[in-house]
């Protein structure tokens, strides 16, 4: 009877006495890079021929509402609803939609109008809803498309197909694709950064989960690195207490050496990206103190911010640090912004929600335009899908929900190649249907890549035989949104 220990135990000993030279050399050729600087410009490479041309954009700030925004709330006005107030949604309007488990069982629908004011804004007039008074100022920079849809009706599986093209979890994200194709141009910070935010409209609202901005199944050096809203920005990033600087150098040197002996037993390439992010998070601790003292930023910068800027993970103090990752070059920043499902009480949870946002998302362009960035900086502002003209639950003349609606919401693009104040799309007038220049999901995807100049039909990776890429077998570049 053969012993599959004793097997075991000798395949070791074979491939420790194999490894041995191995290992020697890898301690030398460890110490050889981190001489040369080569181990942190590793980390910059792209994928040759990439860019595919040349780019508008050279980094993305991609601002996530998660929850839904309501767009007939916010920039979508239809003030001929005020005459169908609690009447029945019309059949021929609806057109056996399929409903959510929240108001699948209503015996009906009725008309919800906005309660709120809308007016024009800029040369292009571009309608903004009260609520949004400091992004209306910007009207003239927004491409505002009011005719978004998608596939999705509930919020894990839509956010899951904004960001990775899929209803299903285990794509790679956004982020992860551009950081796989462009690469980054800063050594000591990844190429992809979440920052996450919870809304005062609905604290407890639907919870984001990390697989949102991972790699997928692409290497896993490309996921997103989600900094913390207490403690320390990432995890570990600080030495315990009695390390110094020169003993955590010395500890990863001898980890890559192990690392890279395995390597060349086993041929995995995940080692590789193992031993990268070993280097990344050393440089981190650098770089991530320096993002996060703002103490060099002038004080009307701060103010204009508004008051929140100072609270560590508010939505404001995450706008600020994304501009100071934009300055030091980072490819992609995502925030995620929660609080945006209103299934009841919408009027006074939207106020929350614009309060939030709407002040800091109109001093981020601001700041970058300033500064010289907004030109090769594109700006996304939306969320997963939109909300239902119909009040979910009772309604009242102040007080009413909205319950989720694929068929059409509002997103908005700003800054570099992006065509200011043009609106794109219309939608019926209970804002229900797409009447005119649809765009999907996968549409606005491959905009966002072509901005960055990446054709989206190039950008590809070969997994259990068949390539993928983040608009699957779909989209069409959004050209009207192109200036």
């Amino acid at each position: 009877m053969i012993h599959l220990h004793r097997i075991q135990d000798t395949l070791n000993r074979r491939i420790f006495l194999r490894g041995g030279a191995a290992a020697a050399s890898a301690i030398a050729m460890s110490s050889l890079l981190q001489n040369d600087g080569f181990a942190a410009s590793d980390s910059s490479l792209g994928l040759p021929g990439f860019p595919n041309f040349a780019p508008k954009a050279k980094r993305l700030i991609y601002l996530f509402q998660s929850g839904a925004p309501s767009q007939m709330d916010l920039f979508d006005p239809k003030p001929g609803m005020k005459a169908h107030h609690g009447e029945d949604l019309p059949e021929s309007i609806r057109q056996g939609q399929r409903l959510t488990t929240m108001t699948s069982g209503q015996k009906k629908f009725p008309v919800a109008p906005s309660i709120f004011q809308f007016a024009q804004h800029g040369e292009s007039g571009m309608a903004f809803s009260e609520l949004m008074p400091n992004m209306a100022k910007h009207a003239d920079k927004w491409c505002m498309i009011r005719s978004m849809h998608t596939e999705a009706i509930n919020h894990d599986p839509a956010i899951t197909f904004c960001q990775t093209g899929n209803q299903l979890a285990g794509r790679p994200s956004i982020g992860s694709w551009l950081s796989y194709g462009l690469g980054s141009e800063n050594q000591d910070l990844p190429a992809y950064i979440v920052l996450t935010s919870f809304g005062s409209g609905r604290p407890d609202d639907q919870p984001l989960y990390d697989r949102l901005w991972g790699a997928g199944f692409l290497p896993s050096k490309h996921q997103g690195v989600k900094f913390r809203n207490q403690g320390d920005a990432v995890l570990y990033l600080s030495d315990p207490p009695g390390v110094s600087r020169e003993t955590r150098r010395s500890t990863l040197d001898r980890l890559a050496a192990l690392n890279q002996q395995h390597r060349q037993v086993v041929g995995d390439p995940e080692i590789d990206t193992r031993i990268a992010q070993y280097e990344m998070a050393f440089r981190m601790q650098s770089s991530v103190p320096d993002l996060l003292n703002t103490s060099d930023e002038p004080q009307h910068v701060l103010d204009s911010y508004g008051s929140d800027v100072t609270r560590a993970g508010s939505y404001a103090s995450n706008c600020l640090l994304a501009r100071r990752l934009i300055e030091r070059d980072v490819r992609c920043v995502q925030l995620f912004h929660m609080g945006w499902d209103h299934h009841g009480g919408l009027p006074k949870a939207l106020r929350g929600q614009c309060n939030d946002t709407d002040q800091a998302t109109a001093a981020l362009l601001s700041d970058l335009q300033a500064r010289g960035l907004l030109e090769d900086t594109l700006i996304v502002w939306g969320g997963e899908f939109g909300r239902t003209i119909y009040s979910q639950g009772s309604l009242t003349e102040t007080n009413y929900g909205r319950d989720h609606h694929p068929r059409c919401f509002t997103v908005l693009m700003a800054g570099a190649g992006v065509a200011g104040g043009v609106t794109i799309g219309e939608t019926d007038d209970y804002c229900y249907n797409i009447v005119s220049d649809p765009v999907h999901v996968h549409d606005l995807n491959a905009t966002i890549m072509h901005l960055m100049g990446v054709n989206h039909e190039r950008l590809t990776y070969k997994y259990q035989g068949r390539d993928f890429r983040l608009t699957d077998i779909h989209g069409n570049v959004v050209k009207a949104a192109l200036a």
